[in-house]
């Protein structure tokens, strides 16, 4: 008899320790402790990705930038030399000495019956 005691003994106790394992508040103090780190590192976390995303846009703009300051410089360039000053000058109506100023007027329409007359050959 001492044998079918000791059965129903140690199933019992099992069932005590593993009910009273759940009820003990020891395995609630790594839950906390993991819930804690985590809120620790969430907000580095953050910051580091919105600050990369940031970097990424930044980056973006600098590159466009500089595009942008090429393609002004290669303007510039342009515009100041020599060639581009008296093209521009001619343009609005200045004309170096010595040489007279023509003004011809009526050439869109004089293109225009130009194109008419070709299409009706």
């Amino acid at each position: 008899m001492g044998t079918t005691n000791d059965v129903p003994v140690a199933s019992s106790s099992r069932k005590r320790s593993s009910t009273k394992r759940w009820t003990r508040p020891g395995w609630l103090l790594p839950l906390l402790l993991a819930v804690v780190v985590g809120f620790l590192y969430y907000r580095p976390l953050a910051s580091y990705v919105d600050t990369r995303s940031r970097l990424e846009a930044r980056t973006g703009a600098v590159v466009a930038l500089r595009r942008e300051r090429a393609r002004v410089t290669r303007r510039l360039e342009r515009v100041t030399s020599l060639e581009a000053l008296a093209r521009d000058a001619r343009r609005i109506g200045y004309v170096r000495p010595g040489e007279q100023l023509f003004i011809v007027k009526g050439i869109p329409e004089w293109q225009r019956e130009r194109r008419e007359r070709r299409e009706h050959r």
